[in-house]
């Protein structure tokens, strides 16, 4: 069983990248329980394992007296003799235990840690990779859909998980051999394993996505100052250029629309306005109300505006059921009151 063991540990060792000396630990541990609840709890049991050799030991040391009151931690002196010539009364020797009962522990047990083991490490790999890609995209491949529920069973680069099918795009209709960009969102451990979020309704997904599509943040020449959305509606972002001789907006717009068209695309058609972010919050707001032409914006606190418009800009101003003006007082933190002249 010993050497069997030692050649388990040394193939997770090479293919779970699950270290030996952790899992000997793991092991020793565990033998050392399962031996004392066998010796009623007796403490004086000893674990030694030889990874060199391939050997596990059991040692108990047990009190030599004349009369046994307690058979898990004493031993008569004719049997100590059999262990030890040198045992006398009142002294401690050290007993070597063979027998085939402890075979069968150590059997179970080294099983039961080893099992253990290899979850606990693949769970620390899927917590570990998912949470170096907190807040980023990554690629995924639709796997599977409940039928009931609506969510998706997605397989990434480092594992499967769950996209909700609340963290779905409104509309967007997934199958079974898709492939996707997905965020994500947190990154937790608990006993059953690592729980993920992914999500493609999130903004941060937006933003990440212009990243990709767009060199010049990646360079830091442009900067994503503000993200707001409605999943499956409509998205606004307030982009600021570092280079005065850059266009924030054109650049990720790009030559006719091809790089804004690809973030649409992957969002399943959703609209995007791309802002010019300004210091000045008059101008930031007035463009953040874009498609709407707006007159004047004036503020009547640090937080708060009066923006007027011509009637005719006034629907377009406001939005579809307020969506307009909802999203351009998400982007600029301001709260918008829109008036006509």
């Amino acid at each position: 069983m010993n050497v069997e063991l030692f050649n388990a540990l040394d193939e997770l060792e090479k293919t779970k990248g699950i270290s030996k000396d952790y899992m000997i630990e793991k092991i020793k541990a565990g033998l050392m329980s399962a031996f004392k609840r066998e010796n009623g709890g007796n403490e004086n049991v000893n674990v030694i394992i030889d990874p060199e050799k391939k050997d596990i030991k059991v040692i108990k040391l047990m009190e030599v007296v004349e009369t046994v009151e307690n058979p898990y931690t004493q031993i008569t002196l004719d049997e100590a003799k059999q262990y030890s010539k040198r045992a006398k009364i009142g002294s401690t020797i050290k007993v070597d235990q063979k027998t085939k009962e402890y075979g069968r522990i150590s059997a179970q047990t080294a099983k039961q840690v080893i099992i253990q083991g290899i979850r606990e490490a693949e769970r620390n790999i899927v917590v570990k990779a998912y949470t170096s890609k907190k807040e980023e995209l990554m690629s995924a491949v639709v796997s599977k859909v409940d039928p009931e529920t609506g969510d998706v069973v997605v397989e990434t680069e480092t594992s499967k998980a769950v996209l909700k099918k609340s963290e779905q795009i409104p509309g967007e209709y997934l199958e079974p051999g898709d492939h996707i960009k997905v965020y994500v969102t947190e990154v937790t451990s608990e006993v059953k394993g690592p729980v993920v979020t992914l999500s493609r309704t999130n903004p941060g997904m937006v933003k990440r996505l212009f990243e990709l599509e767009v060199p010049e943040i990646q360079e830091g020449l442009i900067v994503i100052r503000s993200v707001s959305r409605e999943a499956g509606s409509r998205t606004k972002i307030a982009v600021e250029s570092r280079d005065e001789n850059l266009d924030p907006v054109g650049t990720c717009i790009g030559l006719r629309g091809a790089r804004i068209g690809n973030v649409i695309d992957e969002i399943n058609g959703e609209k995007i306005d791309v802002i010019k972010y300004s210091e000045k919050p008059e101008e930031y707001i007035a463009s953040a109300l874009a498609p709407a032409t707006v007159i004047s914006v004036t503020m009547e606190s640090e937080r708060s505006s009066k923006v007027i418009v011509s009637p005719d800009q006034l629907s377009l101003a406001i939005g579809k059921d307020g969506q307009n003006v909802r999203l351009a007082a998400r982007l600029t933190g301001m709260k918008i009151d829109i008036k006509t002249n």
